[in-house]
């Protein structure tokens, strides 16, 4: 990084000590409303984020946002309510309104807390918390150098998108009836930039950022520019494709979306409302026996580190899928109820997901494939979470002899996803760091291209 790092007096933990205080008084009005079960989140976020465009501050915005959210259960009828005043009567009245919703909803046999049995008993560090002391002004010079950088690196480049910075910490206390009591601090910072190449319709729009729980780990303003820079130049004059099967490859920082499809399909809500083209799919081999995915929950400066789920369950180490198969669904308690089966601990989502490599780098990938299209990008939203079926438009390059030949747009790619899975010849080892899904490039070995006629 080329900012100054500073280190700013930490009151985090005094912070989250005022929000457990805050959580444990309301679960006692929840008891003494009657709820036989309750839980309590609290929240804080500060943030800081600057934009600008050629050249010129385009916004600055301060935020610091909070909120408390209630639900009680009264057997087995809910009710929640929620606020951002943390007054004594309007957190009484925030109990009083949840009270009063789970009165006069039906009974639901799935609702209730996590079993007791589940909850995390230790929580654990996973150096997630590193605040940037950086200000406004500090913060719009970096985004000015790094929009610079990226014009001044070719001369094609005559217009921007912009440049950004941002810096985000939050806090958050989740506490039940159980007696379980779970505090998080996290930080995230991120420096983005989007060029504009050519002319009239030949204009091409491309960029980079780059993301982390430490600004340390960022790259550096002027790289992120020149980047952008080179992304965009390298997608002037793209040629059309002739219509075909060809193999297709996903960058790794568009690959990620493929294992979102598949979390799509194997959690709990699409599960039980019988929305998904993975049912009753545990067991049933879905990949190539190389493949794999594995939840890590406990990564340092993970994503989605923790040591507890939503609900305050316990997580662990698992696979998604090992040597092909599918093993287990990612389900929170209220859908593993409604499916007759046992929480995951992936209420709020699955925690960090790395993917087994079978290859090398791109180059060495884009070799293998030999002739193929290299996707950058896509476009649109054309995935039937039900079917599996699957097209989107897409750009990247066209790819002969092993080497990058040419960029091309205005494409769709089609299939289905689980001949895609079941098609997936490699994956790469170019691990894209900038999520908590960590995987390298796919390569599907067919896929249908609409091209030129």
């Amino acid at each position: 990084m080329n900012a100054v790092i500073t280190h700013l007096q930490d009151d985090s933990q005094a912070r989250l000590d005022a929000l457990a205080a805050i959580s444990q008084r309301l679960l006692e009005r929840c008891r003494a409303n009657g709820a036989s079960q309750a839980e309590v989140s609290c929240s804080e976020e500060r943030g800081l984020n600057v934009n600008v465009r050629m050249g010129a501050v385009e916004t600055v915005e301060s935020t610091h946002d909070r909120g408390i959210g209630v639900t009680v259960y009264f057997g087995q009828r809910k009710g929640s309510a929620s606020t951002a005043d943390l007054r004594e009567d309007s957190l009484e009245s925030t109990v009083a309104q949840a009270c009063a919703i789970a009165r006069y909803t039906e009974d639901d046999p799935a609702a209730g807390l996590a079993d007791a049995e589940l909850m995390a008993h230790a929580q654990g560090e996973f150096d997630t918390w590193h605040p940037w002391d950086i200000d406004a002004d500090q913060a719009l010079d970096l985004a000015l150098a790094c929009e610079a950088a990226g014009r001044d690196a070719d001369a094609r480049i005559e217009n921007s998108d912009g440049a950004s910075v941002g810096s985000s910490a939050s806090l958050s206390v989740y506490a039940n009836s159980h007696g379980f009591i779970g505090r998080d601090r996290d930080t995230q910072h991120t420096i983005g930039c989007a060029l504009i190449a050519g002319r009239g319709e030949a204009m091409q729009r491309e960029g980079w950022y780059s993301t982390g729980l430490a600004a340390e780990d960022l790259e550096s303003a002027a790289a992120i520019g020149r980047r952008a820079a080179e992304r965009t130049s390298a997608r002037l004059a793209p040629r059309q494709i002739a219509t075909g099967a060809y193999p297709v490859m996903f960058a790794a920082d568009v690959a990620r979306s493929l294992i979102g499809h598949l979390l799509g399909a194997v959690s709990g809500g699409a599960l039980y409302r019988r929305a998904s083209f993975l049912l009753d799919s545990v067991g049933t081999p879905l990949f190539p026996s190389w493949f794999s995915i594995e939840e890590q929950p406990f990564l340092r400066r993970g994503f989605r580190s923790s040591s507890y789920d939503a609900e305050g369950v316990a997580t662990r180490e698992s696979p998604l899928v090992r040597d092909g198969v599918l093993q287990r669904y990612a389900l929170g308690s209220y859908s593993a109820r409604k499916l007759g089966l046992q929480t995951t601990a992936n209420a709020g989502g699955v925690h960090n997901l790395a993917v087994s490599a079978n290859a090398g780098g791109l180059d060495e990938m884009l070799r293998g494939m030999g002739r193929g299209l290299l996707v950058t990008d896509l476009m649109g939203q054309g995935v039937n979470n039900v079917t599996g079926d699957y097209s989107r438009g897409a750009a990247g390059f066209w790819v002969e002899d092993g080497a990058i030949a040419y960029p091309v747009d205005g494409i769709t790619i089609a299939g289905n996803l689980k001949s895609m899975f079941a098609g997936i010849e490699a994956v790469g080892s170019d691990i894209d760091p900038r999520s908590y899904i960590r995987t390298g490039s796919i390569l599907v070995g067919r896929m249908t291209v609409a091209g030129a006629e």
